[in-house]
């Protein structure tokens, strides 16, 4: 899957700003991005001198790449997604860089293998930021079927170019199944009377349709629980797109990958928006940051040290005039953390 970025530049060089439902509006006013000033100043102690290189593992429309290519002058930053419209799309926008933007589309739990195809084997980098979740992009366009707002096909795939859609999982799994994932990656309460409807409808049509599942959920949820709390058919949306996506394995894998991948001194910078990514993060960074050694050892050998240091105290949130300038910022925990010493994966 990975790609070499002048394919991917020559690719967008034939794309264009319209999106698929119809938006013409430039790159830069359909995405903003999230905490863009906190992610920058908490990497610029690494990624300050001439140089440096980042990598933007989780491209988008490139929005943060943008933003840190602009302040750090003597920058180079790697940008890696999955989806190929993103990166088409990313690849205009930063075209005034030149070679400072080199981007590669594949999945970020293959940051090594994309670091070494850019930099060279052995090369380590400066830092790295992560912008979890569902982009702006795959949001906004209908037809991508992500949003439960919009009556789309029922495909959730990041890389629509592959993989299984959200039409053929339902199509396909079983009850069980459906029932664990909603509990698993939507915290879905009301999964099994859902998943029951599900198998229901599916016997007597094919369920193809965001549309379809809306409704769906609607009737399987009682009343009194769909008056608060939002749309009912947030939670099955997410936990469809995280199983269709099997976002949790890639983000478990590419975190120890990423950390691995860092100069000593270098720094991993992580946007989480929803609490089964962040528990994960949170994990990964307080194991780092805490080391291997017994409590009470006297000395502490080497490979027992942290490799880590917790920037954040917690996860830090979008304030008030952030959320109001994007509201997409209200979810947010952001964490980070410097590698202190080589990487030691102490789970």
């Amino acid at each position: 899957m990975l790609e070499a970025s002048e394919s991917v530049r020559a690719s967008s060089r034939h794309s264009s700003n319209i999106g698929h439902d119809g938006s013409t509006r430039p790159v830069q006013e359909r995405h903003i991005p999230v905490l863009l000033s906190q992610c920058l100043d908490m990497l610029a102690p690494a990624i300050e001198a001439p140089g440096a290189v980042l990598v933007d593992a989780t491209l988008g429309m490139g929005g943060h790449t943008e933003g840190a290519l602009e302040r750090f002058d003597g920058l180079t930053v790697i940008g890696i997604d999955r989806d190929p419209q993103a990166i088409a799309l990313a690849s205009q926008r930063l075209a005034r860089f030149g070679t400072r933007f080199r981007a590669v589309h594949t999945t970020y739990d293959h940051i090594d293998l994309a670091i070494e195809e850019q930099c060279g084997a052995g090369m380590r980098v400066d830092g790295i930021l992560m912008d979890l979740g569902v982009s702006s992009l795959q949001l906004d366009e209908a037809d991508r079927g992500f949003a439960y707002s919009k009556d789309a096909p029922l495909d959730m795939r990041m890389d629509a170019t592959t993989g299984t859609s959200a039409a053929d999982l339902l199509a396909t799994a079983s009850e069980a199944d459906i029932i664990r994932i909603l509990r698993t990656y939507g915290e879905e309460k009301f999964a099994p009377r859902i998943a029951r409807l599900i198998i229901r409808r599916r016997d007597e049509a094919p369920i193809t349709r965001t549309g379809e599942l809306v409704d769906i959920v609607r009737a399987a949820i009682p009343a009194p629980a769909r008056r608060t709390g939002g749309n009912p058919a947030k939670r099955t949306f997410q936990a469809l797109r995280v199983a269709v996506n099997d976002e949790l394995t890639i983000l478990e894998r590419a975190l120890p990958r990423a950390l691995a991948s860092l100069r000593v001194g270098g720094r991993l910078v992580v946007e989480a928006y929803q609490s089964l990514e962040d528990r994960i993060v949170k994990d990964v960074l307080r194991r780092g940051a805490t080391g291997s050694a017994p409590s009470g050892l006297p000395i502490i050998p080497d490979e027992m040290a942290p490799s880590l240091r917790l920037l954040t105290k917690g996860a830090d949130r979008a304030d008030q005039a952030e959320q109001e300038h994007n509201p997409r910022s209200a979810s947010v925990r952001l964490r980070g953390a410097e590698l202190i010493s080589e990487w030691k994966d102490n789970s």
